[in-house]
């Protein structure tokens, strides 16, 4: 067994705009889909051209970002009598994480991406938590060219969230 000790660094953006706001920018910036769907796509094209063109034309919008699915840990929270909505939501694009694995397989891991979502206390504001990727997908050994694709998607994210998260942005 090999193991490898990295630091991830993990970004927090609050925000003034309530939980409710930013997840509606957070759904109008993005697109939906499924994993099943990125798959049963790939099982109909020729090429990674055509697989590229078919998804950012009918899945993804001008961020780059595809929502494949939430985890709404604020629905069973509850129970044990924290209630804060919160919410992970995991989105991200393959023909994104295509120029990392590339690279490295094991980018495979940390793509596609994950952002949790929760309101402050007694609703006053939101924030945004996420691992930035490149802590996590560009340590000690990566190439040059793996580095440089995984900048694209720190900045990507980034991006994103700033849109999401500040005032006056996030309008279509």
């Amino acid at each position: 067994m090999k193991t490898t000790e990295f630091t991830g660094i993990r970004v927090e953006v609050e925000t003034s705009l309530s939980f409710d706001e930013v997840t509606q920018r957070l759904q109008r910036s993005t697109g939906q889909a499924t994993l099943q769907d990125m798959i049963r796509v790939a099982g109909e094209v020729k090429n990674g051209d055509e697989y590229d063109r078919i998804i950012n034309d009918q899945y993804a919008t001008p961020s780059g970002f595809i929502r494949f699915a939430q985890v709404n840990h604020g629905a069973w929270l509850s129970v044990y009598g924290i209630r804060r909505r919160t919410v992970r939501w995991i989105l991200g694009n393959p023909t994104l994480a295509v120029t990392m694995i590339r690279h490295d397989v094991n980018a495979g891991l940390f793509v596609p991406v994950e952002l949790l979502l929760t309101e402050q206390s007694e609703g006053r504001g939101a924030s945004v938590l996420y691992v930035r990727p490149s802590s996590l997908i560009a340590v000690d050994t990566a190439s040059v060219e793996l580095r440089a694709a995984v900048r694209v998607l720190d900045e990507k994210l980034s991006a994103l969230v700033d849109d999401i998260t500040a005032k006056g942005a996030g309008r279509p």
